[in-house]
């Protein structure tokens, strides 16, 4: 998988990007878990997701965020990495014209960056939002939410409630026009880290029902 360079907001940013090659092949944006907290594109859970959507003929690209392996700047509270991630889609957009669909992908802090996004970019088309992190930030933004999408969750998620994020879930369910899947993860801790094969396979069981 090639190593990328592009300019972001405070600079250089560094990321990982497979391109299909077909001319209208889809693409994925994959976003990564706190980055004061250990999270980077190499987060294993990541990297899985990226090989799925590489698997299914995807054009797709996880990056770090600003201040992040060889990612220039500092962190922002969200607000720079939310416009990194903006460069980010513009990038692979400027080399996938004529792609069919858009999805973006985040775990957990990236989750909550991801369905900030959707905000931002009319044109993605779904949303895979894993353990976001809804006990520790306003996700009120989403009114509306404009975009369908899976939300999963792990049972025993010690960091993020359950309640909280059925409580998004419903939330999001009850605007007309949106349908979010909701995929609890039997056993699973905010890390997955017995469960990734799992989050992968329903990723990709949701994408095959939305025809993505």
């Amino acid at each position: 998988m090639p190593e990328v360079i592009f300019n972001g907001p405070e600079g250089r940013l560094e990321g990982r990007y497979h391109h299909n090659g077909a001319d209208n092949s889809p693409i994925a944006l994959i976003l990564h878990p706190h980055p004061q907290q250990g999270g980077t594109m190499n987060n294993k859970l990541c990297f899985n997701l990226f090989n799925m959507f590489k698997d299914r003929g995807y054009s797709v690209m996880r990056f770090n965020f600003r201040g992040v392996g060889r990612s220039q700047g500092v962190y922002d509270h969200g607000i720079g990495e939310l416009s990194d991630a903006a460069s980010a889609l513009d990038w692979m957009q400027t080399y996938n014209t004529n792609s069919r669909s858009t999805w973006v992908a985040g775990y957990s802090f990236g989750a909550w960056i991801g369905m900030q996004l959707l905000m931002r970019r009319p044109e993605i088309d779904g949303f895979i939002s894993i353990a976001a992190p809804a006990s520790d930030y306003d996700f009120t933004f989403l009114a509306p939410c404009p975009s369908s999408g899976i939300i999963i969750h792990g049972t025993r998620d010690e960091n993020v409630p359950l309640s909280s994020v059925t409580k998004l879930g419903d939330k999001l369910n009850s605007q007309k026009g949106i349908e979010v899947s909701m995929c609890l993860v039997e056993g699973a801790d905010h890390y997955f880290a017995k469960q990734q094969e799992e989050v992968v396979r329903q990723t990709s069981s949701y994408l095959d029902k939305r025809g993505a």
